[in-house]
């Protein structure tokens, strides 16, 4: 089975993922970014609710961001020891493919977004395209406003997104059709992660553990050296 972990930002999860029974056991949550004390001990819940052990796991996924600095690499960091303690693969995800990957019946393209702090988000724009259903556009960082002034066609808009991030994205994008998936149904999930995770791992794909990155999107601040 396969253990995927995501605490790109306070909303935080894990899950347990197997090839031929689907998703196993899968908890997120609202984390008070407290991420590093809350983790490991996820960890152990959802391996107890699936009746595993460390000896079960074939693979290990994580969400590489975009997201907080600190969230990410708390994941990341857990995600490479465990793999490497367990000699099993590392595959790391784009945090805003897990947010749109249970959209792909949309009735037109997914915006997917996640809060970035200080009045941002990060967003892509995602469709059916030749590769499939993937990202049409980089991963950016805007404030809502700018996403909003963006939208020239109907779009549905999916994520993190607060009760005025909506009404923005509603009052500002003109002519367009915003639409909105119901908040419970718009959330990232950690069983998506799983899944998007597992196909990588059944290709026969794996990350370098001593080199993979979270995917920032802009420079981290300062290290303190006080």
């Amino acid at each position: 089975m396969l253990l995927a972990l995501d605490t790109s930002t306070r909303w935080a999860g894990v899950a347990l993922y197997d090839g031929e029974r689907g998703l196993l056991a899968e908890y997120n949550w609202h984390s008070a970014n407290r991420h590093t004390v809350e983790l490991m001990p996820q960890v152990a819940r959802v391996m107890e609710l699936a009746g595993a052990g460390p000896q079960d796991l074939r693979a290990v996924g994580v969400a590489l961001g975009p997201g907080s600095f600190t969230g990410l690499r708390v994941a990341l960091a857990a995600a490479k020891g465990i793999a490497l303690a367990n000699g099993v693969p590392l595959l790391g995800v784009p945090t805003l493919d897990a947010v749109a990957y249970g959209h792909q019946d949309a009735p037109a393209p997914v915006i997917a977004v996640i809060q970035a702090g200080r009045g941002r988000v990060c967003w892509a724009l995602y469709a059916h395209g030749p590769a499939g259903w993937a990202a049409q556009t980089p991963y950016r960082l805007s404030t809502i406003e700018a996403l909003a002034d963006t939208i020239g066609r109907p779009m549905v808009v999916v994520g993190e997104l607060l009760p005025a991030d909506r009404a923005t994205l509603a009052a500002r994008s003109g002519r367009a059709r915003v639409q909105f998936r119901p908040p419970a149904l718009s959330v990232r999930r950690a069983g998506y992660l799983a899944e998007l995770a597992w196909q990588r791992y059944a290709a026969g794909q794996a990350d370098d553990p001593t080199t993979l990155s979270p995917i920032y999107l802009h420079e981290p601040p300062p290290a303190r050296t006080d």
